[in-house]
């Protein structure tokens, strides 16, 4: 069994400055929905939460959903839904089952 690769702390600041951009331009891209970003890229902001609670855990820190999307969102969740996620449309939900089989 091969181990894990073995990261530089010059590739790690730049693999958090990254993450932290990337958090940056999801947060003043509010209009950008989740199950776009599913359909489009396969992943969402609530997937960033669950891929961010697994990173705490593996390392021995435990955490929650509701700590992990915090993290993410800036806000608990029920608060971000709630100012920026309207109910998805007949259209987007569509558009979300076709990626979904074609993806699986």
């Amino acid at each position: 069994m091969q181990s894990p690769p073995r990261h530089t702390n010059d590739e790690i600041e730049l693999q958090a400055a990254a993450f932290r951009r990337l958090l940056e331009h999801l947060n003043a891209r509010k209009d950008v929905q989740n199950i776009d970003l599913m359909t489009l890229a396969g992943f969402c902001r609530n997937c960033l939460a669950d891929w961010y609670r697994e990173a705490a855990e593996a390392s021995g820190r435990a955490m929650d959903k509701d700590e992990a999307r915090l993290a993410i969102y800036g806000m608990p969740f029920a608060e971000w839904k709630s100012k920026y996620q309207p109910e998805a449309t007949p259209a987007q939900l569509a558009a979300f089952e076709a990626a979904r089989k074609a993806h699986g």
